[in-house]
């Protein structure tokens, strides 16, 4: 039997939580740290072990997950007061599995290795808390190719495909793709429904009349049906795909990229989260198109 891999994580939101269950279950020895008390104690009553500052996590630990949501806060939970580099080290990784601006990434994993020799490696997932769950998450990675190997240990645990795509912010780079793919899908697949309908075609029957042809895609099979019935249980918040909508639009105004179609769905989005729908399901576009957001 292998040994157990020490790995804290280091917010317990509903991706770190299902991250560190998952981890858990497979028998590695997981330290989690969150300001939720309440998601700490969710989590050491699966078996983890609660840390009280970041410091604590990352000393007691070989591998450090962050799953946070935005850049300042990774950079305050790394930099700061008590933080990653606090107790920082050449022999500890930092797997950063948030979404998260590429450009900031590739700074913060040199300032890190700069100042504790501590190794950065962006992970980004795909395939949400169902994926973390059954360790069947798509993760594109960013970092040296050692590291990216190194990681191994734990990301069989957690993933179906686990690729390296480059250098650091490689991963988060990709993972803006994935979002621009799977936003614009959305959109695609609502307008769909809407059409179907006022053709007289039952949308529920288009996914597997399509499927296996150049229009079938996972989210036409996934959420087709879903987006017809308007159902609106939570699978991923609107205002967290807007959040990385827009770091997708601020990268590509760094490198002068053209986004034109992409550029007009971040705006729907904006108009849903401007409709008080931001919290609520990608499905809640069909409210929009339904003309029915008050």
């Amino acid at each position: 039997m292998s040994q157990a891999a020490k790995v804290a994580v280091v917010g317990a939101g509903i991706m770190g939580s299902a991250i560190a269950t998952r981890l858990i279950e497979t028998g590695q020895a997981v330290t989690v740290f969150d300001l939720d008390t309440a998601k700490v104690a969710a989590l050491t009553a699966k078996g983890a072990v609660s840390a009280m500052s970041v410091a604590e996590a990352t000393r007691a630990s070989d591998f450090v997950i962050l799953s946070l949501n935005h850049a300042d806060i990774v950079r305050a939970v790394v930099f700061g007061a008590g933080g990653v580099a606090a107790e920082g080290s050449r022999d500890k990784l930092l797997i950063d599995m948030s979404s998260i601006d590429p450009v900031e990434t590739a700074n913060m994993a040199k300032r890190l290795a700069d100042e504790t020799q501590m190794k950065w490696l962006d992970c980004p997932l795909s395939g949400g808390v169902p994926g973390a769950l059954a360790g069947q998450l798509t993760v594109m990675a960013g970092g040296e190719p050692a590291n990216f190997e190194r990681a191994r240990v734990l990301m069989q645990h957690l993933c179906a495909n686990y690729t390296l795509m480059g250098p650091s912010g490689a991963g988060q780079t990709t993972k803006l793709i994935n979002q621009l793919f799977c936003a614009v899908l959305f959109q695609a697949v609502a307008e769909a429904v809407k059409l179907a309908e006022a053709g007289g075609v039952d949308p529920r029957t288009i996914p597997a009349a399509l499927k296996g042809g150049r229009a079938d895609s996972s989210i036409l099979q996934e959420f087709m049906a879903k987006f017809a019935a308007r159902d609106y249980s939570p699978t991923g918040r609107i205002d967290n795909m807007l959040k990385d909508l827009d770091s997708l639009q601020a990268f590509a105004l760094k490198t002068k990229t053209p986004l034109p179609m992409t550029g007009q769905v971040v705006e729907i989005h904006r108009l849903l989260c401007a409709a008080g729908l931001g919290p609520k399901d990608s499905a809640e576009m069909m409210r929009l198109l339904d003309g029915k957001t008050d």
